[in-house]
Parts: structure tokens; sequence; C-alpha cells
């Protein structure tokens, strides 16, 4: 079983930028896939980003490309997620997910977080 805990979501102003971290507890850290989901106001759930157990291959949303870097260590089990540029239409509650294998195929997550809040307002 692993215990997924987000921090750092807050109110911030469009164009500013936040990151987000996710604290894992549970067996070997690197044996699991991680990522990021979100869910905004009114809409579906979707995907955001994910990266490898050895953090060598990251993933990205086409909404998040460019903008939203996401990385992990190990060391700390941890992984964050850096936004920057951010929007108003980035706003919703952000999930840490992680995945039963250390390589990311685009499958379900296994382990959900309870999410943090980003909210991007003027």
């Amino acid at each position: 079983q692993v215990h997924l805990q987000e921090s750092g979501g807050r109110l911030v102003q469009p164009g500013g930028s936040l990151r987000l971290s996710c604290a894992a507890s549970g067996r070997t850290f690197s044996s699991y896939a991680m990522g990021w989901f979100r869910q905004g106001p009114g809409a579906e759930r979707e995907f955001v980003s994910a990266i490898s157990g050895n953090g060598f291959r990251k993933y990205y949303a086409d909404f998040a490309k460019g903008r939203f870097s996401i990385s992990r260590d190990n060391a700390k089990n941890t992984v964050y997620l850096q936004m920057n540029s951010l929007k108003p239409e980035d706003t919703a509650v952000y999930y840490c997910v992680a995945y039963s294998s250390p390589v990311y195929d685009n499958r379900s997550p296994n382990y959900w977080g309870q999410g943090t809040q980003v909210t991007v307002s003027s």
C-alpha cells in the first residue's frame, strides 16, 4: 500500500508559478512511476504528467508542455510538479498518483492522494 500526501496548492495570480509536492510512504519509492492528474470545476479528471521510477522518462499532457515540469527525488520519496505561466483554466484540484510499476505506460493509476487545490485568479 502507498500513501500519498500532496501539498503546495494555493491561490496564485495569472502568470504566476507554483510548485506542488507529493510525499509518498510505502515500499521502495523508485519502484513506482508517479504522476499528477487534475479536476477543474465541472470537468472530468484529466492526466497532467507522469515520470518513470528512475526519473529518466517524463510525460506531459499537451496543455502542460512548456509550462509544467515534473521531477522526483527518490531519496526523499517525493515527486514535484513545477507549474509556470499559470492560467485561470489551470484552476483545479491536483492529485498525486502512483503506478505499481516503475514504467509508465498510460494505464490507470493504482494509488491516489487526496488532492490539493490550486486556484489561479486575480
